[in-house]
């Protein structure tokens, strides 16, 4: 991974509309590098359309987004962003291993007959290692426990070698263990100049797993570090707590 110079993520006044529906109005955000936010905001709030103007899947009606100084187009040409999904669709009957799965992290580096190069199986099986899964490399998907998969499908961002991970909502469904588990290891890519973007219901793990915190509700309304960001003011209005000493 290229070192970044400036901000690997910069969200500029973007806004996006589904017909009548305004789902982003004018955000502003910019992620350096050794990053690790969490995105949170109820449902309709605009995480996920976020996630897809960063991704390039949406168009924005205002605004711009790039990725270490370029555009989106280029960043995902050369494999610059990963993405991890709440859920993949998977047959559990489908003949693909641990390791295979990781090994489609890689596609963005190989070469045009797509064949796999020492350096490609390389970094699968430190993807593995640092997920915990080295054991299970050679398992077929379908066979894997739930948390065992939202590792392998963290180990194939991690095997991608991106500046920019997007991880919409990782811990769901998973055991206290591998929510552990899973921290560490990205408080490790975050220490390797990793720059993550999370998307979290867990507002009470926020403070443990985040550097930085944004909550949104279609507007950015408040970011910054957990303890100043998660205020039972802010919960307040957001998610409808009511802040502490009120009825």
């Amino acid at each position: 991974m290229t070192a970044a110079t400036g901000p690997v993520l910069a969200v500029e006044d973007l806004s996006v509309r589904y017909g009548e529906v305004t789902a982003l109005d004018g955000v502003h955000l910019q992620l350096g590098p050794g990053t690790v936010c969490g995105l949170l905001g109820t449902n309709g709030s605009g995480k996920s359309t976020l996630f897809n103007a960063v991704m390039g899947l949406v168009r924005p009606s205002r605004g711009t987004v790039s990725v270490r100084g370029g555009t989106v187009r280029a960043a995902r040409r050369s494999a610059a962003i990963a993405y991890m999904p709440q859920a993949e669709a998977i047959d559990p009957d489908f003949p693909i291993v641990a390791h295979e799965v990781v090994m489609t992290g890689r596609y963005g580096h190989l070469g045009i007959g797509r064949r796999a190069r020492a350096g490609d199986r390389t970094a699968v099986a430190d993807a593995l290692e640092r997920v915990g899964l080295t054991g299970l490399a050679d398992r077929q998907i379908g066979r894997l426990s739930g948390g065992q998969r939202k590792r392998v499908f963290l180990a194939r961002a991690i095997a991608q070698d991106a500046a920019l991970l997007l991880l919409d909502e990782p811990f769901a469904g998973v055991d206290h263990g591998t929510r552990e588990a899973m921290t560490a290891v990205l408080h490790e890519l975050r220490d390797d100049g990793r720059t993550v973007l999370v998307s979290t219901h867990d507002i009470a793990g926020v403070d443990r797993l985040c550097d930085r915190a944004v909550l949104l509700a279609t507007r950015l309304l408040a970011d910054g570090p957990p303890a100043a960001v998660l205020t039972p003011d802010v919960l307040g209005r957001v998610f409808g707590f009511a802040p502490a000493g009120e009825a």
